[in-house]
């Protein structure tokens, strides 16, 4: 079977699919795989030129284990499944995972006072691991934190991923099952009729006969062309600073603070990447696209770093940057099926949609069923290993069978994340391929290193270009 991956030109019309998925993120992709089990006609559409560009690109890559969820809700249950089928997913697919643990830190006697209903409130979650941490053992796990650390909850089980080759793995597993990938195809208006939705995008009508919103930032605007007004996304900002791999040795775990209303505060954590990240601020804000950092923002996020790890300011930072939560007025996700219309919206996903998209794939297939849709016998998917992009894993440049293979593999292209031609080569004739700069940085590293493209931009975009070697 030819995977079916369009980005320009009209759509092809070959009779109505029977799910459409809006939105490319790694709830829509996670949610497309899983329909693609099914002997069903698929398609997924997106706004932008590939998948992953809005919420999934820019996180904090935590695996969260689901200890602070609010018990009882759809959230809390979604995560803790989506946390162990994640887990399982990255293993047979090669997506880097590192197991850090979290440390959820007391700095006051306030805060101290209630480590022991967070505990309390993770047993409820399921999540029977966590312990209560004295001041002396802290400082042993983690010797650089700032003075005045009294005590923490550790959660052993929480895990840094890759936030990018997970949606990636997704969509090209469902291409590779027959799921047809439309991506540059914004959705303007849509047509419900008694047996089909006319979707009008940019690049022409597709129709449907289910549909899924799973449109993030603009889920509701989506609900609203179907009718629906239940709910508005406020479009949350989490600026994030990254500092050098040089830093990597100064945090062992996810340090997180204690949470409040306004969110879970500001973090310190490490990433499969080898960095350290510090952030994210939590701003409302009304422009859906506003991703640029602010100063106050910074100020807020080196004051915050200096308190919790005061060494790390000593280091270089290699990039800051910005993303958007889905933020509605419920602390829970947005999830309802409307049957008598055969649609489902996935709304509200906010940080720890990363960790419950494949739960969330089989919770929205169900609703898919119970408003009709006959999904008939699940068959196994095309197995997949996805290229690696975790330090703690061996990658090509080190790899001597591989390059002895393929030359290519040790030719490196970018110095600072030391990424090869062949990987580069890879990402640009893959299966959902690289269309642009960004989207090799998100498939291969290049250019997200210390000097940010400085050095091998030129190189990157020559290759872009398809003037490859």
């Amino acid at each position: 079977m030819t995977p079916l991956v369009t980005a320009a030109g009209e759509l092809p019309d070959d009779g109505p699919y029977d799910v459409t998925v809006i939105g490319g993120g790694v709830v829509g992709t996670a949610i497309v795989r899983e329909l693609a089990r099914h002997p069903l006609r698929v398609a997924l559409v997106e706004a932008s030129d590939d998948i992953g560009t809005g919420t999934s690109k820019a996180n904090t890559a935590i695996l969260h284990t689901g200890f602070d969820a609010v018990p009882g809700s759809l959230e809390a249950r979604l995560v803790r499944e989506g946390h162990r089928l994640l887990l399982d997913y990255a293993a047979d697919t090669g997506i880097p995972v590192e197991r850090v643990g979290a440390l959820l830190v007391a700095w006051d006697q306030e805060q101290l006072a209630v480590l022991p209903s967070l505990l309390a409130k993770a047993e409820r979650n399921g999540y029977r691991a966590a312990r209560i941490l004295d001041a002396a053992e802290l400082r042993t796990r983690e010797p650089r934190l700032g003075p005045g650390a009294l005590g923490a909850l550790h959660i052993p089980d929480e895990s840094v991923i890759c936030p990018w080759t997970t949606p990636l793995a997704y969509a090209t597993q469902a291409a590779l099952a027959g799921a047809h990938l439309h991506l540059g195809s914004r959705v303007r208006s849509i047509d419900t009729g008694p047996d089909v939705h006319t979707l009008t995008t940019s690049r022409g009508p597709l129709r449907t006969r289910h549909l899924v919103n799973a449109a993030g930032l603009h889920a509701d605007e989506i609900d609203r062309l179907l009718g629906q007004a239940t709910f508005t996304v406020t479009p949350r900002r989490g600026e994030l600073i990254v500092f050098d791999k040089l830093a990597r040795d100064l945090v062992r775990h996810i340090v997180l603070p204690v949470p409040t209303k306004a969110g879970k505060g500001v973090l310190v954590a490490p990433t499969v990447f080898g960095n350290v990240l510090l952030g994210p601020t939590a701003e409302d804000i009304t422009d859906r696209t506003d991703t640029g950092s602010t100063e106050d923002g910074l100020r807020h996020l080196r004051e915050s770093g200096r308190r919790i790890l005061p060494a790390l300011l000593d280091e270089e930072v290699t990039a800051v940057y910005a993303g958007l939560r889905a933020a509605t007025d419920q602390d829970d996700y947005r999830v309802q099926g409307h049957p008598g219309q055969r649609t489902v919206t996935v709304g509200g996903i906010r940080s720890t949609g990363l960790t419950a998209s494949l739960a969330l794939a089989a919770h929205v297939t169900g609703l898919l069923a119970d408003g009709g849709l006959d999904l008939g016998e699940a068959r196994p998917l095309p197995p997949l290993t996805m290229p690696n992009l975790g330090e703690a894993f061996t990658r090509p440049y080190l790899d001597a069978a591989m390059i002895a293979r393929d030359p290519a593999y040790g030719t490196v292209v970018c110095h600072c994340e030391r990424v090869t031609l062949g990987e580069i080569r890879d990402a640009l004739t893959s299966v959902v391929p690289a269309r642009s700069p960004d989207g090799l940085r998100r498939r291969t590293r290049a250019g997200g290193g210390r000097c940010q493209g400085f050095s091998c931009a030129a190189t990157v975009r020559e290759l872009v270009a398809g003037r490859l070697p």
